[in-house]
This record gives structure tokens, sequence and C-alpha cells, in this order.
């Protein structure tokens, strides 16, 4: 491995943990009603937003109103992007004149991009149109990330108030999480992926003359304000179909390696936040060191066995010194690897490079990271949530471990006493 190669998969894991502590401090002022910096302007805006959907942020939820208030608004989103997608045809914002989506697709992408899981059966650039892009899916990469993070706020505010009757409103988490979080890493993303090359248009595709004298159609439109919520929401649900490995998406180094950040930040950042609001940050950085030390194993396998090359290839005669199948040369392989990685253990459904061209050994970490769970960082909210689940398991498990070797030595020191006596 050249210099390069190291310095990347060492830095990459400092930045992220020198980001992820104050923005998980960050969002623990902002949920617990703190005044943060950017309160002085998102603070009216908040309190129009509550006074237009008639919600009383004082007033909360118990746990029932706050999880069908939660589930509702999810099946309202799925309705209305379904919807969006049959009759986009009619709507404006739409140059290429792309007509209905199949009902099936329809149905499929709106369950998919409402779950945060973003699986597409599409060619995006494709099948839909801008308005559907934009007001569609980038809308539902905001309130899907959104209503995980209001999930595991809620989860945090029920261990913190332990028999309390309400954990929270759950219209108030959505607002001062879309506005206070998402909303302000998107802008600075977008800005910046739009520096560097990503495309943001409203414009119609490109009809270009190639050298041999035929027509091909390049694909443009709002790509960089998505691709930021795709990544730091952890959604995937790519404007082109071939994802971050198209150079509209994902065009040089340095927003590859933003992309990878915005991936991780958030779900990072969220143990932060559980110390932050428990009084005890010991307790979040020790949730974050598991998911962090669970993260490098994993990476450190990956990076070696993609280094190693295809056996198959040179045993063939094929000089083969690192396996570039399926990766793009812009990036090359650690720069794929960290992609890969990062994208599996988040849930996440970005990728800029193909997996199924991995070694074998790296395929198997990446099922690894899809089988526990995704709890090494996943999802936003719902990684956070999958740890602490398995923290509580552990702790009942490892009781009842104790229980059962403490009757054991006891029940044979009796025995023990008892011969002696007799």
């Amino acid at each position: 491995m050249t210099t390069g190669n190291w310095l990347a998969l060492i830095l990459f894991p400092l930045i992220l943990t020198a980001l992820a502590y104050p923005l998980g401090e960050y969002m623990a002022k902002v949920f617990s009603g703190g005044r943060t910096f950017l309160t002085p302007v998102l603070a009216p805006v908040e309190r129009f937003l509550y006074k237009i959907f008639a919600v009383d942020p004082n007033e909360e939820m118990s746990w029932k109103t706050y999880a069908l208030s939660l589930v509702l608004f999810n099946v309202v989103g799925i309705v209305a992007l379904f919807c969006l997608q049959l009759i986009q045809g009619l709507l404006p914002f739409n140059p290429q004149k792309f007509g209905a989506v199949r009902w099936d697709t329809a149905l499929n992408t709106a369950i998919s991009f409402g779950t945060n899981t973003n699986w597409q059966a599409y060619s995006g650039e494709q099948t839909m149109s801008y308005l559907t892009q934009m007001l569609g899916l980038t809308v539902q990469n905001f309130t899907s990330a959104a209503i995980g993070i209001a999930a595991v706020i809620a989860v945090i505010r029920g261990f913190i108030r332990k028999s309390a009757a309400a954990i929270g409103n759950f219209w108030v988490d959505l607002h001062r999480c879309v506005l206070y979080v998402l909303l302000p890493l998107v802008v600075i993303l977008s800005l910046i992926l739009v520096s560097q090359g990503v495309v943001q248009t409203l414009s119609p595709s490109i009809t270009a003359n190639t050298l041999e004298g035929g027509k091909q159609v390049i694909a443009v439109g709002p790509v960089a304000s998505q691709e930021a919520i795709k990544e730091i929401g952890t959604n995937g649900g790519g404007f082109f179909n071939v994802n971050s490995s198209h150079p509209f998406e994902n065009p040089t180094p340095l927003t590859d390696f933003l992309e990878v950040l915005g991936l991780l930040l958030i779900a990072a950042a969220l143990p932060f936040t559980l110390g932050a609001m428990l009084k005890n940050r010991k307790q979040g950085f020790a949730v974050f060191a598991a998911m962090m030390i669970l993260y490098l194993a994993g990476l450190g396998i990956f990076a070696w066995t993609e280094m190693q090359g295809n056996p198959l290839l040179e045993k063939a005669g094929v000089v083969s010194g690192i396996n570039m199948e399926g990766k793009e040369v812009r990036f090359g392989v650690i720069n794929s690897v960290l992609f890969a990685h990062s994208t599996t253990v988040t849930s996440c459904g970005a990728v800029n490079s193909m997996h199924d061209s991995m070694m074998p050994l790296s395929g198997l970490v990446l099922l690894f990271n899809m089988a526990v769970g995704e709890v090494i960082f996943g999802g936003v909210g719902t990684g956070l949530i999958g740890m602490l689940s398995y923290a509580i398991l552990t702790m009942f498990l490892a009781g009842l471990m104790i229980a059962a070797l403490r009757n054991s030595w006891a029940r044979n020191w009796n025995f023990w006493k008892w011969l002696w006596r007799w």
C-alpha cells in the first residue's frame, strides 16, 4: 500500500471522530430545547411552522401517541409519493416529458424511500421527472432520515425519564431535526459538491454529437441537492442509475471523501448525543468506541484483501497487483473500500463501485456488516437503537450467566462442606 492509502485509512476515522463529537453535543442541545448558534436565525422559522401546522411545542406525547404520529406521518408520505409518480406526466419541471411511472414501480419506490431503504428498480434519469426527484424523492430522503433520528431521541428520553408519562413531541422533534440538523448540513455539502462539478440544474438533457457521428443524450438535473441528503440521511437513492460512480454525482476524490464522511457523520454523532442527554458522556463514548472498533476491524480486513489482487488472474498469467475490477479508476481501491464498507455499515444504498466485483473475503465483510443488523454506526437513528438493544440484551444474558455461576458455586461449596463434615 502507498503512503497515500495509509493516510486515507488513518485520517478518515480521526476526522470522523473530530466532527462527530461536536455534532453530537450540538444535537443534544437541539433536541433538549437548548439555545444553539443557529437559534437566532431558525427559531422564527420554527415558530412560523408550528403556527401553520397547529403544533403546540409545549405539549408532550405519551409513547403510544408518539409512535402513532410517527407511523401515520410515514404512511402519508408514502401515499403522497406514490400518487406523485402516477401523475408526474401532467405536472411541470418535466423537460424530458416522462409519463406516469408504472403503478408497481411507483409503489415499490414509494415504500422504499418512505422507509429509508431507497432500493431502486428503475433508472432514475430515464424514469423520474425533476419534480418527482425534488418534491418526491428528495423530500422523502429528508423525512425518512428525520423520522429515524426522532425515534432514537424518543428512546433516549425514555432512558432519562424512566417512569415519566411523556417522551416529547414527535412534530417538534421532526421540525428541529430538519431545520437545525439536516438542512444546514445538506446546504453546506451541496455547495461544496456544486463547486467540484456535481450537476445542479433544471435544464433539459443535453444532446451531444459523438466522434463517430452519432448522438448521445447526456442526462442532467437537480443532482447536488439530492446527492447531499442521500449521503447525510444514509438514504442511498441515486439520481443516476449507476449512483455515486457517475461523474455527475461524484466527480473528484474530494467529493468521494466528503460523501463517505456524510454517510457516517450523523450516525457516529448520535452516541455522543446519547451521552450528553444522559449527562453521562462516558456512556456515549463507550457506545461510539464499540462501533468504531467494529468499523476499523472490518475496514482493515477489507482493505488488505482488495490490495492483494485476484489470485485467479495471477495464476492465468495476467499481472494483477491489486483488484481493480468493478472500481472507478478516478478513486482507486482504498476509496472504493472506504465507500463500500461505510455504505454497508450504515444501511445506505449509495455505491461508488460494484460490490459483486470484490474479493470473496471482502464480500464476507460486507455481508457481516448487513447481517449484524447494521449497528456498526448503522442508519441515522436506527443504528443507535440497534446497538442499545444489543447492550440491553448483553446485560440480561450476562446477568443470567453470573446468577447461574453463583448458584453452581454455592451448590459445590455446600457439597464440599458436607463431605468435610461427614
